[in-house]
């Protein structure tokens, strides 16, 4: 049995993984495939090259090995909490099963990278969005990371998938936000709701938004937040008048809170990012720019600082480039080059 039909077996047996994820036999695109494996391609040669450099070499656990399996693993991002967990997965494994043949030492590394993806872990990246209903997104995120893009990016899929989209303004502090969002949103053919003046209390945008959306039946409204840092007590408070103004408006209204990260910054956008984490109730993550790093195992790193499932993951600089986050495409694309022989 190869490595990929095991791991497949593994997700089967998996709790708390989703229909979709489950489902690993339901048969995908080739277009769905092809772009993760071309986003996935700079960290799937990192990986790779890594992986059958170590494995070529080693014929026996011992304290070289070790070392060369850390360094692969803290070089791909995947942060120190996560690479020591995973590290002492491998060599329990590589123990148990007395291993000395290294295309099984190749199994187990991948085996145990992505069974610490999933354990423990809801890896749904469904949004959560009901019929009939003016659903809210939240957007939030550190300047920089593309969370505009990504905003744009959610309202051009979701407006050809039929839904009605609107888009909220409602970063009222950064310098051109607003007419940077007016521009998308003019050009992928979507209303935008805006402060009626410069500076304007973010909360009442979009209490705005929300009664726009209402009186027009709008299916989703994708709000643009501030991304500031500066004064973590101000987006504190910023947030919870958001959230409290969203309540007021629809108790019963589902929320999804998502939180950009840009792959390229590694384990400091992480570090950034945990001020939102702080702050807001986040419901999942949009990863950035995954085509332009060589660093995927900050999907990993993600687990640890935030537990909460990556919703979407961007895989190239298109409209259409942000997909929906598929483990089995994502494993996929990762370990597309590494030769490993079935048994």
């Amino acid at each position: 049995m190869g490595l990929f039909t095991k791991f497949s077996d593994l997700l089967k047996r998996k709790k708390k993984v989703s229909t979709q994820i489950a489902e690993i036999n339901q048969e995908k695109t080739e277009i769905e495939q092809n772009k993760f494996d071309s986003g996935l391609k700079k960290s799937s040669t990192v990986l790779n090259e890594a992986i059958n450099k170590i494995t070529a070499k080693y014929r026996r656990l011992d304290d070289e090995l070790i070392e060369s399996i850390e360094e692969a693993l803290l070089l791909f991002d995947i942060g120190t909490n996560a690479t020591q967990k995973i590290l002492n997965a491998i060599i329990d494994e590589i123990k148990y099963q007395n291993v000395t043949d290294p295309e099984l030492i190749k199994q187990i590394i991948v085996d145990k990278l992505f069974v610490y993806y999933i354990q423990d872990t809801d890896i749904d990246s469904d949004l959560k969005l009901i019929p009939q209903k003016t659903n809210v997104i939240l957007v939030t995120g550190v300047n920089g990371v593309g969370k505009t893009t990504s905003i744009a990016k959610l309202a051009y899929r979701y407006k050809n998938a039929g839904y009605r989209v609107c888009l909220v303004a409602a970063d009222t502090f950064r310098a051109g936000a607003v007419a940077q969002l007016e521009t998308w949103a003019d050009r992928i053919g979507v209303p935008i709701f805006k402060p009626q003046k410069d500076g304007q209390d973010p909360a009442s945008v979009i209490y705005g938004g929300m009664t726009y959306g209402k009186n027009n039946h709008i299916d989703l409204l994708i709000c643009d937040t501030s991304g500031r840092l500066q004064n973590k007590v101000h987006l504190m408070n910023e947030l919870k008048k958001i959230d409290a103004i969203i309540k007021r408006f629809d108790n019963e209204q589902p929320v999804e809170s998502l939180l950009v990260i840009d792959a390229t910054t590694g384990q400091s956008g992480i570090r950034q990012a945990q001020a939102f984490n702080e702050v807001t109730k986040l419901s999942g993550i949009i990863l950035t720019k995954i085509d332009s790093t060589s660093k995927g195992g900050i999907i990993l790193a993600i687990k640890d600082a935030f537990n909460l499932p990556v919703k979407f993951i961007g895989l190239g600089e298109s409209l259409t480039d942000l997909e929906p986050f598929d483990l089995e495409l994502f494993i996929h694309g990762l370990i597309k080059g590494l030769t490993i022989h079935a048994e």
